[in-house]
């Protein structure tokens, strides 16, 4: 098997992560998380990204680190059912814990004395 061969079949199994890649992905997580901060110790406070604009964006670079985590680190980049099963199980049980918060919180209210 020559060297080439041999890393492709590595680099599929997600065995390549090469010391070159890893501090790829650090430089990528790095540079979501300052954008994160930017925006969280900037942008809010001095009024330029009103907080209802800012926590969706915030949302979906959390998602992003996290996609880049779970894809590297943690093998599953290769492994698409692997990948889809680790964000779609616990974005269905968030779903459904905030329907059943809010199903919640309306029994709460109405519990409330009338005034």
């Amino acid at each position: 098997m020559s060297t080439e061969t041999t890393q492709i079949h590595h680099e599929e199994h997600g065995e390549g992560m090469t010391r070159k890649k890893i501090w790829k992905i650090f430089g990528v997580l790095l540079a979501i998380t300052v954008v994160e901060f930017i925006i969280a110790l900037v942008l809010v406070p001095k009024g330029i990204i009103p907080l209802h604009t800012a926590n969706p964006i915030y949302i979906v670079l959390t998602l992003a680190k996290a996609f880049y985590i779970v894809a590297y680190f943690m093998h599953l980049k290769f492994e698409k059912i692997g990948l889809a099963l680790c964000i779609i199980v616990p974005i269905l049980f968030i779903i459904g814990l905030i329907l059943v918060l809010t199903n919640e919180s309306h029994y709460w209210i109405d519990l409330r004395p009338k005034l």
